[in-house]
């Protein structure tokens, strides 16, 4: 039986919680990425975040980013390897600590936004935030894009890994994602996505934007949670995954 995962980033809000979609997406997800207060949320949203995943039986990851909340993270910044291991480090500890005070254990980081795109090509960085993942626990997953240097740099070490695949990003003919700053970065047409999320379970490959066929390693798939119809969204791919025989699972070591 083919198994795949699908994960969803989590817990990115202030104060009074104001993430409603949280609650219905963990519904259809399998892996929350849990966002650790430097490109959003904050110590009351990472405690009623991690204990909503546990409610729902969710795999939690830690999910740190740069430090830009105005820029929830997705604005390059210029920084050191030893930079971005501190910031990865300690964003993993703070998310860890809610887990285990809720009695539990983290299950996986995935870095975000620029941070997560600086890495994929950079392998200082790269190297540097897997670092800081095996210093903390080499028993956690590492999320990552497929084929990146930090897939690379991870499997060095022996950390365990989940080649990561977006459903609604489109992709380059080297397999790399498109920018955001182009107009076709995002794929708008929902039975477009859905066939893009297929094509990744069942045949490990994905069509370029140029047409052409791309293989990749695909284990778990990002379903963002931020859109207008994101829990419509999520459940039409859980549901088409399911009928096509798939197992929507968290990976496991």
């Amino acid at each position: 039986m083919k198994i795949i995962d699908l994960n969803c980033d989590m817990g990115e809000a202030f104060g009074n919680y104001a993430m409603p979609n949280d609650e219905k997406l963990m519904d259809y997800i399998t892996s929350a990425n849990i966002a650790c207060g430097f490109h959003a949320g904050d110590p009351a949203v990472m405690q009623q975040t991690v204990a909503l995943a546990l409610k729902k039986g969710v795999a939690i990851g830690a999910h740190p980013g740069l430090p830009d909340l105005q820029g929830f993270g997705r604005r390059e910044m210029k920084i050191s390897p030893n930079e971005a291991y501190q910031l990865t480090l300690y964003q993993i500890g703070a998310l860890s600590a809610f887990v285990k005070a809720a009695g539990s254990k983290l299950h996986h980081v995935k870095a975000h936004g620029a941070l997560y795109n600086m890495a994929v090509k950079d392998t200082a960085l790269a190297k540097a935030i897997v670092q800081a993942v095996y210093d903390f626990d080499p028993g956690l997953i590492l999320y990552a894009l497929a084929g990146s240097k930090m897939i690379a740099e991870a499997v060095k070490v022996g950390i365990v890994t989940a080649s990561e695949v977006f459903a609604d990003r489109s992709y380059q003919d080297d397999g790399l994602l498109t920018p955001r700053s182009a107009n076709n970065a995002l794929i708008i047409n929902e039975e477009d996505a859905v066939n893009q999320v297929l094509g990744f379970a069942l045949k490990q490959e994905v069509r370029s934007a140029n047409g052409n066929r791309i293989a990749v390693r695909a284990e778990t798939i990002c379903l963002h949670g931020d859109g207008e119809h994101a829990v419509a969204f999520a459940k039409l791919i859980a549901e088409r995954l399911k009928k096509e025989g798939i197992l929507i699972k968290a990976p496991s070591i």
